[in-house]
Formats: C-alpha cells, structure tokens, sequence
C-alpha cells in the first residue's frame, strides 16, 4: 500500500514538474504547439544550441484575412513598398510593375538592360533610394552575360516622370568573377542608416566554383557593402586585408536570397538555403565567415556528405536557426507596424519548395516559436513586404499577389 502511495506520489511529482516546465516553455517561447515541421530530417546531425531547429509551434490569435490580389504578374522577384503605398515589384523576364495596395497593375516599366532569365537567374531584387521622394533613384540587380559567362550586375537609374522607364541606367557593380551556368546569383539589396547598399551575392552552385565563398579575392557567396557609385565603403572589415575585395563586409555563403534590417536592433539578418538541409537565418556582422562549404547543417543534393560533414567549427559563425528538410527560404522582412500587435518584431520568411509563408517569433536573436501561413495555396513565395497598411504582402513565382491583413 505505501509503495503504491509513493509510485503515485512520484507520477503526480513528475506531472508537476513536466506541466511545470511547459508552462513555462509556453511563457518564455510563446509557444503552445509542437514543431510545425513533422517530416524526417535528412541528417542525424545535431544543433549547437537548443531551439536552433524545430522551435515548438505559435498560431496567430488575431482574426486574419487572406486575400488574392492579383493573379498575373510576370514572374515577380523583388518588392518594395513606395512612398505613397505602392508597390514596385521586379519580374524575373526583365520588367517592372507598379502595383496597387489592392493589387491592380497601374503602370509596366521596361527598357531595363537585358537579363539572362535561364536557370535562377533574371531580373531579381529591386529597391528604391531612401531618399527616393527627392531624387526617384531605383536600384535593381540582374544576371547579365559575359564572353566568359554570367555574372550578377547592380543597376541604378531614375524612375521617368510617367513612371514608364528608369532614366540614365548605370551599372555600378558586378560580382566577379563570372561563370559559365544559371544557378544560385544571390541577390538582396537593402539600405543602411548612412543610405549605402548591402547586397547578398551567391557562390553559383558548380562543385568548381563554390569554394570562393571562402575566397576574400571573390565576390561570390558574400555580403557585398558599397556605395550608391558602387565603390567600397570606407573602412569596412577586410579593407586593410592584402588581397581582399574592401567591399566584402562578409562571407562563407551559399544561396542568400533574403536580407532585412532589424528595426529593433539594426543588425542586418539573412535567410540561405542550403542544399538538402542545413537552409538558414543568420545575423550578418561585420568580417564574419558563414561557413559554407566547409561548415554545413546539410548534405549533397546525392545523398552524400558535404565536405568533411562539419556544423561546428571555431571561428565560424552558427545560423540563429535551420530547417532540414528544406523550406527554400527567400525574402524576408520584419513586421514593425502596430496594426496586428503580436506580429511585432516577429520575422517572416517567403518559403518556395515548402510553398508557404513561415513566421518566426523571436526574442531578443532567438528563434521561440514558429508559424506557418498560406500553406493551402500551395504557391512558391518569393518576395514578402510590410504595407503601410500594416498588411503582409506576398509574390509568387507563379505571378499571384497575395494581402494577409487584419479583420
């Protein structure tokens, strides 16, 4: 009878404890659910710190709308939000839309330079100045052909009056060396508070190529920091490096198709994918390697180990959090608008072979908890944006414009 007492008491301790532990996992991550992701990962490797994957679940409280806008955009790339609520939106053939908050096409912007829209490549990010209302200065990256192959190229130019064509285009930077293939050009462009461009530059996918992402004398798998002329800017990490690019601010990336300031912090944050796992959100500072192809969370694409099959590594930064399998993460933004409060500082991801949106709730540079959004539509997205509206905006590699809005 006392035995019996005593297994009893030690169920109801141990119910305690556990109830105990999740309550407060519940209040610290905000989480209430388990991890979204269900699917085997591809790998037995392990995190370097817990919650660095499959953070437990969140589900947005807030009664949401999910609305449909426009259903033919040309393969659109890039967005960004203009000053009077706009959106201008890049597609992949070579072309520009300005699109309304509620999706109606207003104007097509052509006469770009030509791009080379096989493969990954195309006419990828667009961004405008931030002091756009004075000088309507626009700047947009592409691949561009070469004799001695394809090359992502930087552009800038004026929006024309009739918002018909950009005026006096120059192509201020190119990412050399260039390489005979399509695959894997980067590209984001995002300002700094001093109105200078960070661009994400990626390593080209070929098994010859990809180790100059570790290559200070390449501008492949690196984040790129230059000026509106497209020259270094002053003083950055590796300027007194002899043999170093100046304009590298940081490097060891593979494919970085998303890039977004912190407006809490002002640290400059990345989504990567990796090949089969191992995709990523990394802070981005100054001088630091990323890893890749030595350090990894994923293998080949055949099956086989990358490398000498390293996640950890001294000297060598660890992603704030990974996914494996895949979700092919790329644009990112912060939601920084009051409209729907708890998405405040979160972070939302555009997923393309996991076709949906991931929203990540962090706090302080930790990953708490996990969402995912849209995953019915079954859509590719690519490229997401804050309306000043305070709805998310989403593109779709399919041309779909999609609003979640608060009811």
């Amino acid at each position: 009878m006392q035995l019996a007492i005593f297994k009893r008491n030690q169920v109801l301790c141990l119910a305690f404890l556990t109830s105990t532990v999740f309550a407060f996992n519940t209040s610290q991550a905000q989480t209430a659910y388990p991890p979204v992701e269900t699917k085997p990962a591809n790998t037995t490797y392990k995190p370097a710190f817990a919650g660095q994957t499959r953070i437990g679940g969140v589900k947005t409280k807030t009664p949401l709308n999910f609305t449909l806008i426009n259903k033919s955009l040309d393969h659109p790339w890039g967005i960004c939000l203009l000053p009077d609520g706009r959106f201008l939106i890049s597609e992949k053939m070579g072309t520009m839309a300005i699109v309304t908050a509620d999706g109606k096409t207003v104007k097509k912007i052509t006469g770009l330079p030509a791009v080379v829209p096989a493969g990954q490549g195309g006419l990828l990010d667009v961004n405008i100045d931030p002091q756009f209302t004075t000088n309507r200065m626009v700047y947009w990256d592409y691949s561009e052909q070469t004799p001695e192959g394809t090359l992502l190229a930087v552009a800038k130019g004026k929006l024309a009056a009739d918002e018909s064509k950009i005026e006096n285009i120059q192509v201020i930077y190119r990412a050399t060396p260039a390489y005979k293939g399509t695959l894997q050009f980067g590209s984001r462009i995002v300002f700094d508070k001093r109105g200078n461009l960070f661009i994400t530059t990626g390593e080209r996918s070929g098994m010859d190529i990809r180790m100059q992402a570790q290559d200070l004398k390449s501008a492949l798998g690196k984040v790129i920091h230059i000026t509106k002329t497209g020259k270094a800017v002053a003083g950055g990490p590796f300027a007194k490096t002899p043999g170093a690019r100046p304009e590298i601010y940081a490097y060891g990336l593979r494919s970085p198709e998303g890039l977004a300031i912190n407006p809490a912090t002002g640290e400059l944050w990345e989504s990567e994918f990796g090949p089969r796992g191992g995709d990523e959100i990394n802070i981005i500072r100054a001088g630091k390697n990323y890893g890749w192809p030595v350090v990894t969370y994923g293998i080949e694409y055949s099956g086989q180990k990358v490398g000498d099959a390293i996640q950890q590594k001294d000297g060598v930064q660890q992603p704030v959090y990974y996914w494996d399998p895949v979700v092919s993460p790329a644009g990112i933004v912060f939601y920084n608008s009051n409209v729907i409060p708890e998405w405040k500082g979160n972070l939302f991801v555009g997923g393309l072979s996991s076709t949906h949106i991931a929203r990540l709730v962090l706090k302080g540079n930790k990953v708490v908890g996990e969402e995912r959004l849209l995953q019915d539509e079954k859509e590719r997205f690519r490229a997401l944006a804050v309306g000043k509206d305070g709805a998310l905006y989403a593109i779709t590699d399919s041309g779909k414009f999609y609003r979640i809005s608060k009811k």
